[in-house]
């Protein structure tokens, strides 16, 4: 017979008491075999948006999804290992161009991505557009990329804190996704089950962001920073802005290529401005001080090690990305100045141009998306083009059209654009 019930967990959360360890333990082993169900841990994920947990409480939960799982062990790995995180956003491809960078600058950068989710880009379906890229590797091909290439990207396996991901598709269905002890717990979980040594943590802000509220999004950025000191992972955040998207591309292959467009020493200041700031964040976590991301940016040695990266993964890093069969222009209506572009609507119409997905289980269309062609703060006249939507389904346009158009607002002043970087939290 069961030490605990899950209706007496549920209960003590739902009347505001702290769950002891032996109760954490208990429901997030009991609830990944299969014996709490579905609905008992709807009702206490709940209960946990609506009274919280403490922070010992949150240390123990993220400690049960670890366990819930095996550990990679990158002892095998001669250099530093430093990863990041990104709570996601729209247009934040900044993971392709970094961990090369970072991985060029003498640093060993396992990033276990995940895919897209509505109006939020995935990592890994952009770099599936690469012909050829797979997302899926084993624990040794894993280790050993790491150890010669010095960096991947791929999916998370199934035996790493499989409570998560079990726990994640259920959040997802039950409104209970801005939990913050659940969303801290299950990033973290991951990350200190992949054995990474530092990780810098991106917690976007903004209309796009998946927390809105600054003081929101800096007790998410804190909560995480202590879980991961206290597995003796060094992490640091940065908070960064998510109201406008992140360069000129929304997309998957239209991300990609502005990707390497950085990496070959241009694409969009904003991008390569959070690129350089997260890569020295890592660089210093990863106690690699003495590196200068951007010199090695200059020096091309950062593609260098995209290139490697992709290839290691069966990918073709000279193939033709994929291109959309239909666009449409969207123009300015009247002379003035872009005051705002609105990273939510333009995530949204990636989204419905096929760009995303509703459910985990639909498939993406690599070429769709939008490219944006004017930046808050540039002045347009009336028939200049403001964005360019891509689809392979005309049919998808004028629901794209109906979320673009009022995502870019032109006016007869513009204040001064918000500073990227917000905060940083260590």
């Amino acid at each position: 017979m069961s030490e605990f019930a899950a209706v007496d967990v549920i209960r003590a959360k739902r009347d505001g008491h702290a769950l002891s360890e032996a109760q954490i333990d208990w429901v997030v082993d009991a609830y990944t075999r299969g014996v709490v169900a579905d609905e008992q841990m709807s009702a206490l994920a709940m209960a946990i948006l609506l009274r919280g947990m403490t922070s010992a409480e949150i240390a123990r939960w993220t400690a049960a999804m670890i366990a819930s799982g095996e550990r990679l062990d990158l002892s095998a790995v001669s250099r530093p290992t430093a990863d990041k995180h990104s709570t996601g956003g729209v247009g934040d491809k900044i993971t392709l161009p970094l961990t090369p960078l970072v991985a060029a600058c003498g640093a060993a950068v396992p990033q276990l991505s995940g895919r897209g989710l509505g109006h939020t880009g995935g990592t890994l379906d952009k770099l599936e557009s690469v012909p050829g890229w797979r997302a899926t590797l084993s624990n040794d091909e894993f280790v050993r990329q790491l150890q010669q290439v010095g960096a991947v990207i791929c999916a998370a396996g199934e035996g790493l804190a499989p409570a998560d991901r079990k726990l994640y598709a259920l959040r997802d269905v039950t409104g209970t996704v801005e939990a913050i002890p659940l969303i801290a717990s299950s990033i973290m979980s991951k990350k200190i089950a992949e054995g990474t040594g530092a990780l810098v943590l991106d917690v976007k802000v903004g209309t796009g962001a998946f927390m809105k509220d600054l003081d929101q999004a800096r007790e998410l950025a804190r909560t995480m920073v202590e879980l991961g000191r206290d597995s003796g992972v060094t992490t640091v955040a940065l908070l960064t802005d998510m109201s406008t998207p992140l360069g000129l591309a929304v997309g998957n292959a239209v991300e990609v290529a502005e990707s390497v467009e950085v990496l070959a020493g241009g694409g969009p200041r904003d991008v390569v401005e959070l690129t350089l700031a997260l890569a020295r964040e890592m660089l210093d976590a990863a106690g690699l001080r003495d590196a200068d991301p951007a010199k090695v940016l200059e020096s091309g040695a950062a593609m260098d090690t995209w290139r490697a990266m992709i290839s290691a993964q069966g990918g073709d890093p000279d193939a033709p990305l994929p291109v959309a069969r239909e666009t449409e222009v969207l123009r300015a209506e009247r002379d003035g100045v872009v005051a705002a572009i609105d990273a939510y609507g333009i995530g949204v119409a990636a989204w419905r141009l096929g760009a995303g997905r509703a459910r985990k289980e639909d498939p993406v269309s690599f070429g769709a998306g939008v490219v944006l062609k004017v930046r808050p703060g540039d002045p347009v006249r009336a028939g200049d083009p403001l964005l360019e939507l891509r689809t392979d389904e005309p049919g998808r346009i004028a629901a794209a059209r109906a979320v673009a158009a009022p995502a870019v607002v032109v006016a007869e002043t513009a204040q001064a654009p918000a500073p990227l970087l917000i905060d940083r939290i260590a």
